[in-house]
């Protein structure tokens, strides 16, 4: 669905939580739903629930009845572009990247996970959930024949730059990293990164104050 309104950050990050609870009410069953029931396990209000969906979709709601949840659902994933699958690629195929590579849930957010490559001669032939490892030399070959346009980096923080290099150097625009590292991109690129030790620190400290 197209839409001219501006989303906040904020927003965007809740939509998928909003479709995740739709999609488990629509699985066992339910047809409709009503803002209040989403808001109390969504942790948020009512009138901002309905002000989030408005901005992605048409479904106004009925009275005593509430939203049409497949509407919804359907909605919210053409938003957030789940309708589509888009390929990516992982370099660094250790324990996190063969993880990500056998995971089928990301499919269900739209991401299809195609291939991973490495430098690890162990590595290198081998097949995780029928999805071979390559060598990092054939990254840019591979990205131009599939059209591919994400790429995750799971590798350690030293070798992160250079990879996130070559990604861009073979036409990646989009890059969801995980290694521990400040990196430099183009403006015409969008980097995501994910600070594992950042959140379990904060985990941890939360846990820490509960208990003091």
């Amino acid at each position: 669905m197209e839409n001219e309104k501006e989303i906040s950050k904020a927003t965007l990050a809740r939509m998928p939580l909003y479709l995740h609870f739709l999609q488990e009410e629509d699985s066992k069953g339910a047809q409709y739903i009503s803002s209040t029931v989403i808001a109390q396990n969504i942790s948020v209000s009512s009138v901002l629930v309905r002000k989030d969906l408005a901005l992605v979709s048409s479904e106004a709601g009925r009275p005593r009845l509430g939203f049409a949840i497949s509407r919804l659902i359907v909605d919210i994933e053409k938003f957030l572009g789940y309708d589509n699958l888009s390929d990516a690629v992982i370099v660094g195929a250790g324990g996190l990247g063969r993880a990500f590579l056998g995971y089928e849930g990301f499919k269900s957010n739209g991401l299809n996970i195609v291939a991973a490559f490495d430098i690890s001669e162990k590595l290198i032939g081998t097949q995780v959930m029928g999805k071979e490892i390559l060598p990092l030399s054939a990254l840019k070959a591979f990205v131009e024949e599939h059209k591919i346009r994400i790429g995750i980096i799971t590798v350690p923080k030293v070798a992160a730059q250079g990879v996130l290099n070559q990604m861009v150097d073979a036409g990646i625009q989009a890059i969801w990293n995980f290694a521990p590292a400040p990196l430099r991109v183009p403006k015409d690129i969008i980097l995501k990164t994910e600070d594992l030790a950042a959140s379990l620190a904060m985990l941890a400290g939360k846990l820490y104050k509960r208990h003091d």
